[in-house]
């Protein structure tokens, strides 16, 4: 990977373009990279980073911070880097996010998104690859190889933090190579590890949880058995012959109990069967000699009714005989009362005819008389009926009539009132709707001279507040810069002072602390006292970075101010406030007139089309009525010619009543009345008949059935619930009759009557209870017996199970136990403790590796520079007191042939031995990057501390490192160097930002 140029503008310190050729200022394959403190060598690496990554280094990594404070405001912060890697030549484009200055947005700003540009030159030109930020990352990740740590690492050498490496304990060194190396996967490796490790140890607990569970449930079958249980913490939970004995002996003692309880219970039940039987058999025996007595005493109380029952049977027969003339009687009574009926009802119905003036002695005649009439009426009758509708509807159109000639009337008089009124409105709109039309443009022109005049007012507000802040900013950047400059005078002069401190230190005969010489022929003197220049050092700075600070604030103020006002003046805000209030007042006059005539003719226009419309309303009432008046007239005669023919025609048939109806109705009064009198006589005739005939009847029956007379069958005649009373009797003798017969002859009562003869009594209740008592306590033992007999077979049954089921489990649990405890004791391992006597961890053993990788390949170079004196070595030596192992790093000095630790080098030394280790880095993450060919390095700060011939021996390993076309660039203030190296890239840093320049300066 090569860099070939890079342009930065508006980018950190940089505020105008800037522009490096990098091919040119590595022509020679080294360059210096210089510049005063502050000046942005640094920010010339970050920008290198941010075209490849998208960010910086660090704590640098602000992206809002990235764009260039002594910029313009208007200016784009932008990155261009062109490079080559793996045959192949690109070109990335990144802009940070930023605010760019708008009128419109907040706070007169509007942020511009992050912007990223890939191309890659191909056959000559050039052609885009992508613009999207996620896939430009991607595409240069895989051409690179290489991450933005690992890059920073191998590109930028991190030979500071290699310095601190060196003088480190092991724990910091860990911190260190970790970051370096990103070995955190081997960090998870170990937690999965004590993770897998904590599982299986569950896991095994809970099989040995298991395993205890069903050892105290066999111990509780145990004890449920009444037999004496054994503690189960003595026989362990640990699978093995002294549980599973155990197991087995509870079986055994468990199925001797059970086949015990068999026998019991077996006794008990013969026993209660027998009790059972001697007690039913004597209960028997009494129960048959009981219901012999009530039998007994049964068939007496029979033999007392019989005689009752015969005279029952014989009052039945009788009432049988005289059942079967009952429907005769009743005839013959019915017949009576029917004709006494008929004859009373005749009888009052002439007395009714006669009252009517009616003929009584020939109802019939005077019947058929009343019905012709009434005939001829119900057929006049819809002509009356037709008359009356006629008259109601003549009425009703005669007041219609009325009612249509007063409407058209008023409906008159209403349409000539209205075109008044219409006329009058029309006068009244006809001036107003010019000026109504005007409107719009009216308040068009109010409206853009009131914002006239405010963006005046707010043009003047503004330009004298840019005035203020810019006399603030300007005075504010002349302070700042002068105590910047008094900071650095006294940073100077604490610098020139360091020598004379050094020397004031300085003892005959003992060596320097800088050069080692024990000679001191002019040691230089000290000005002021190191504390003192250090206070007021320090105090320089906080002053200046306050300065610098508020001279931010101010800008951005200004920078501010400046966009509004800019805003402003656009807009109009320069031109004559008074000019604009006169237009103004001018504007609102006319929009306030224009806006009255508007409000005047939308009134009499609203007025104007209700009228119109009301106008239209009344005129069609009028015509309506009209209309209406003229059919109601017509109907009216019509109807008048109908009623006087129609009253002509029914006169007659009235008579003396006022209408047909009420005639009829007299009419049907006297047919009704003639009608009930002759089916009354036609009754009378059918119920003397009827009488006749039931008399016959019953006489003819009387002479069969053995009765004298009438009155004497209806004595012998019972009514219906002594019937049912004898009849009952009667049946429930017969049935206990019968049923006696029927228990006399069951084997029962037949052996209780033998039983009796002999003289075989029963027991007595107090005797029954005794057996019955010792049955009942039988049968209670033999059920308690049995239903322990049960018990300890489920017992024996579920001992049998939980022997099996621990036998499974402690088969099934030592898988899990052997590989928990491999699990556990590599667990240790990994973490650094157990049987690890090194205490390393897997981390710091992968560690330990790539540092002894580090060190070989540093070794290779520290030779070069020490003159062949010093290597370094890994060592794995044991930490006293028990402390982590395996990250030691010792020096080997060639020339003694002793080993010592790193933190006893030298200023000079310890500097070769960094940047060794930082090239031996490079080496490694290269190599584990893909062999990634790495053509650009820069080595940071630290030369300084090195004498004529050290400095001599570490550029010729740097030069070392231009084989193959490789590019080496220092960043140094070391004047030797500027004069050792003639491609030199300087940043100069100014009041107004840093640029940059390549200067080839001749060797001294």
């Amino acid at each position: 990977m090569r860099i070939h140029r890079l342009d930065i503008e508006a980018f950190g310190p940089f505020a105008t373009p800037q522009h490096i050729d990098f091919d040119h200022l590595s022509a020679q394959g080294l360059f210096l990279l210089n510049g005063a403190t502050g000046a942005g060598k640094t920010s010339i690496l970050d920008a290198i980073c941010f075209a490849l990554y998208g960010s910086v280094p660090g704590a640098r990594q602000e992206g809002k911070r990235l764009r260039s404070d002594h910029a313009a405001p208007g200016a784009e912060p932008r990155v261009v880097c062109e490079f080559s890697a793996r045959g192949r030549r690109f070109e990335v484009t990144r802009s940070p996010a930023w605010d760019r200055p708008s009128a419109r947005g907040r706070n007169g700003f509007t942020t511009q998104q992050a912007k990223t540009l890939l191309r890659e030159r191909v056959a000559g030109s050039w052609e885009e690859k992508s613009s999207r930020n996620d896939e430009v990352g991607a595409e240069l990740s895989d051409v690179l190889g290489m991450d933005r740590e690992q890059f920073t690492r191998v590109v930028m050498l991190p030979q500071g933090d290699f310095a601190a490496f060196l003088r480190s304990k092991a724990n910091d060194r860990l911190e260190l190579l970790q970051k370096l190396f990103g070995t955190q996967r081997f960090e998870a490796v170990e937690r999965q590890l004590v993770h897998q490790a904590a599982e299986a140890a569950r896991a095994v607990q809970e099989n040995a949880s298991e395993l205890k569970l069903l050892l105290d449930r066999v111990a509780s079958e145990q004890d449920q058995l009444g037999l004496p249980a054994a503690d189960t913490s003595a026989a362990g939970t640990e699978p093995g012959q002294e549980p599973e004995a155990w197991l087995a002996g509870v079986e055994a003692e468990v199925e001797a109990e059970w086949k015990r309880r068999q026998n019991e219970a077996a006794e008990a039940e013969s026993l209660s069967s027998r009790l059972m039987e001697h007690f039913q058999e004597a209960q028997e025996k009494s129960q048959r000699h009981g219901r012999l007595g009530a039998a007994m005493q049964r068939r007496v109380l029979l033999e007392l009714a019989a005689p009752r029952a015969l005279e029952n049977k014989e009052m039945l027969g009788k009432h049988r005989r005289a059942a079967v003339l009952s429907g005769q009687l009743e005839a013959v009574d019915s017949a009576a009362r029917k004709l006494h009926t008929a004859s009373a009802r005749a009888a009052g119905l002439r007395e009714k005819l006669d009252a009517a003036g009616l003929d009584a002695a020939k109802p019939t005649i005077a019947l058929e008389t009343v019905k012709a009439s009434c005939a001829v009426l119900e057929a006049r009758l819809p002509e009356e009926q037709r008359l009356e509708g006629i008259t109601v509807r003549l009425a009703a159109r005669r007041g219609e009539l009325a009612e249509h000639l007063s409407a058209a009337e008023a409906a008159a008089t209403v349409v000539d009132q209205l075109r008044e009124e219409v006329s009058a409105v029309e006068l009244e709109i006809q001036p107003l709707e010019p000026l109504a039309d005007q409107l719009a443009e009216r308040e068009r022109e109010a409206t853009a001279a009131a914002e006239l005049v405010g963006i005046v007012a707010r043009h003047a507000t503004a330009a004298s507040e840019l005035d203020v802040i810019t006399g603030k900013h300007l005075h504010a950047r002349s302070a700042s810069q002068d105590l910047r400059q008094k900071w650095l005078d006294v940073r100077e002069l604490r610098l020139a002072n360091a020598a004379g401190e050094l020397a004031a230190a300085l003892e005959s005969g003992k060596p320097c602390a800088v050069c080692g010489s024990e000679e001191h022929p002019n040691p230089a003197q000290a000005v002021r006292t190191a504390l003192s220049l250090a206070q007021e050092e320090e105090e320089a700075r906080e002053r200046f970075e306050a300065s610098e600070r508020a001279l931010g604030l101010l800008a951005e103020q200004v920078s501010s101010a400046a966009q509004v006002l800019a805003g402003l003046v656009a807009q109009g805000g320069s031109a004559d406030a008074a000019a604009a209030e006169s237009t103004l007042a001018d504007a609102r006059a006319a929009a306030l007139a224009a806006r009255t005539a508007e409000a005047s003719l939308e009134k009499l226009r609203v007025r104007h089309e209700a009228l119109i419309k009301r106008i239209v309303l009344a005129q069609e009432e009028h015509d309506a009525s009209v209309g209406a008046a003229a059919q109601a007239s017509a109907a009216v005669h019509v109807l008048q010619e109908q009623c006087v023919a129609l009253e002509t025609d029914l006169a007659g048939l009235r008579g003396d009543f006022s209408s047909l109806r009420d005639r009829l109705e007299a009419l049907e009064a006297e047919r009704g009345l003639l009608q009930a009198a002759v089916d009354a006589d036609r009754e009378l005739e059918r119920a003397e008949q009827a009488r006749q005939d039931a008399a016959a009847s019953l006489d003819k029956a009387l002479s069969e059935s053995g009765f004298a007379s009438a009155d004497d069958a209806r004595r012998e005649i019972l009514s219906p619930a002594d019937v049912v009373g004898l009849e009952k009797d009667l049946a429930d003798f017969d049935a206990e009759s019968s049923r006696l017969d029927e228990l006399f002859g069951s084997e029962d009562l037949v052996l209780a009557a033998k039983e009796a003869s002999i003289g075989e009594h029963p027991l007595g209740e107090a005797e029954l209870a005794e057996s019955k008592l010792h049955a009942a306590n039988a049968a209670d033992d033999a059920r308690a017996k049995a239903l322990s007999a049960g018990l300890a077979g489920k017992s024996a049954a579920a001992v049998a199970r939980f022997r099996t089921e621990y036998q499974s489990l402690a088969q099934a649990g030592r898988e899990p136990r052997n590989r928990a405890q491999m699990l556990a004791e590599l667990a240790d391992t990994v973490r650094g403790s157990g049987d690890n006597s090194y205490r390393m961890s897997l981390n710091a053993y992968v560690l330990a590796a790539r540092l002894e990788q580090v060190a070989t390949a540093a070794s290779e170079r520290l030779v070069a520079m020490s003159d062949g004196r010093y290597t370094l070595q890994h060592t794995d030596a044991k930490a006293a007191r028990g402390a982590k192992s395996g990250l030691g790093l010792e020096v080997v000095d060639e020339w003694t042939g002793q080993r010592r630790d790193t933190s006893t080098l030298s200023g000079g030394e310890s500097f070769m031995a960094s940047l060794s280790l930082a090239l031996g880095l490079a080496d490694v993450v290269q190599q584990e990057a893909g062999g990634v060919d790495i053509e650009t390095l820069f080595v940071d700060e630290g030369f300084g501390s090195l004498d004529d011939q050290a400095l001599e021996q570490v550029m010729d390993a740097l030069e070392g490192l231009r084989d193959g076309g490789r590019v080496v660039g220092l960043v140094s203030h070391v004047g030797e160097m500027k004069q050792r190296i003639t491609n030199q890239l300087q940043v100069v840093k100014g009041r107004h930002g840093s640029s940059v320049r390549i200067a080839e300066a001749g060797p001294v």
